[in-house]
């Protein structure tokens, strides 16, 4: 399997990234965050160099990047965790919640659909509960 996780520096997603990094050593796990004020590298230093462990800096909105990622690591599983979540930050700017939790969901939901075509199979897009 190759997992892709979005938000895997967050705080959850940390948790996720090294449950899966150190369970399933015949995983590889690709771990793509935009490390905005929720994602800390700090919170994985224990397992950066694993062999079966890639970090990627970007945004899930990021139609090329994501694509490149599903390409060049033959994604067959996803866990996505990006999410802006604090209530205030939203009332202060609504619009970057829009483009990451609708449209960075949407923009993951296309390029898989389009990766797997339509082959569906062993294939799981696992989708985190948005706040």
């Amino acid at each position: 399997m190759n997992i892709l996780v979005t938000g895997g520096a967050g705080f959850i997603g940390s948790h996720v990234v090294r449950r899966l990094v150190t369970q399933y050593p015949n995983y590889h796990i690709v771990n793509l965050d935009v490390l905005t004020y929720a994602g800390n590298l700090e919170n994985l230093k224990d397992i950066q160099h694993a062999k079966n462990y890639t970090f990627v800096k970007g945004d899930i909105g990021d139609e090329n990047l994501v694509s490149e990622i599903f390409d060049k690591h033959h994604i067959t599983h996803v866990v996505h965790l990006a999410a802006e979540s604090h209530v205030d930050r939203s009332i202060k700017d609504p619009l970057i919640f829009l483009k990451t939790n609708i449209l960075g969901t949407a923009n993951l939901l296309q390029v898989a659909k389009k990766y797997w075509n339509d082959q569906y199979n062993g294939k799981l897009f696992l989708p985190c509960q948005h706040g």
